[in-house]
């Protein structure tokens, strides 16, 4: 009999479900909003539709990421930095550094073996995040996308001094208004803040190979920034914004196998999922 696995990565700004068995079967991506329970059982319940399963066919739900503590139905929550670590290990098993570029946060994580042996994060300042890219690429009048790829045509080196997010804003409306050309702004904005995380992350000693995660590796300008600033190619996860996800259900599915070596039984503390939704 086939057993399934679940990881729920409800992130600052995204929530990602994924279903597994010996590979993803389905996987959801959403918005995170305000009601994480409400939330988490929504997409819950998309992805066990997407994969033709009932809720009772999951044998372990693990919940990560910024608010996994909301995720009523799950039988454990596992922090993000073990979950990115075994979701990247099994995507890329060369690995040996994670940079994952959340919405509100930057992590750098060192493996060895497969498992989480240091780390870093900045999760008090918006800078180096998605959050921070989305400021500016609002006020350049682009997408995310069309920031990272427009960068790539730069012709001229220009500098944004500033980190803060707000300030890093003001020189950039200001730098517009003077007729610096956007795609050159673009690529001061990655400069910075690959400056930023290169800052960060220089403290786990970073070691090849290095894959990046989350939002910000979907940036194709951001990660040839990162690149130029480590000194290193870097590998985008096959998987930039399930790795989490993908990780929580795998340390899942480790439970059940290990519980079953030992001849002792899973213990599990999820609600049933109807009685999980807290709003109407």
């Amino acid at each position: 009999m086939t057993e399934y696995f679940a990881g729920v990565d409800i992130g600052s700004t995204m929530t990602k479900v994924v279903i597994m068995a010996d590979a993803v079967v389905a996987r959801v991506v959403g918005a995170s909003g305000p009601e994480h329970r409400r939330l988490a059982n929504r997409v819950m319940e998309s992805a066990l539709a997407d994969a033709g399963l009932g809720f009772s066919d999951i044998a372990y739900v693990v919940a990560t990421g910024y608010g996994r503590i909301n995720v009523p139905f799950a039988d454990r929550q596992i922090t993000e930095i073990s979950c990115h670590a075994r979701g990247v290990a099994s995507l890329v098993p060369a690995a040996r550094t994670v940079i994952d570029i959340g919405g509100q946060d930057c992590k750098g994580i060192k493996l060895k073996d497969g498992r989480a042996v240091d780390f870093v994060m900045n999760d008090k300042c918006a800078a180096g995040t998605g959050r921070f890219l989305e400021v500016i690429a609002e006020a350049l009048g682009l997408s995310l996308e069309e920031m990272g790829e427009l960068s790539l045509q730069s012709q001229h080196d220009i500098e944004i001094s500033n980190t803060c997010t707000v300030f890093a804003e003001q020189e950039v409306v200001a730098k517009l208004a003077e007729g610096v050309a956007v795609a050159d702004l673009a690529v001061g904005v990655h400069k910075a803040i690959a400056t930023r995380i290169h800052g960060m992350v220089r403290r786990l000693k970073v070691e090849r190979e290095v894959v990046v995660t989350g939002g910000g590796a979907l940036n194709t300008g951001l990660v040839r920034a990162l690149e130029t600033k480590l000194g290193l190619p870097l590998l985008v996860s096959p998987e930039p914004l399930l790795s989490g996800a993908i990780g929580a259900a795998l340390l899942g599915k480790d439970t059940v196998r290990d519980a079953a070596e030992k001849g002792i039984p899973v213990t599990r503390s999820r609600q049933p999922l109807k009685e999980a939704t807290f709003f109407s």
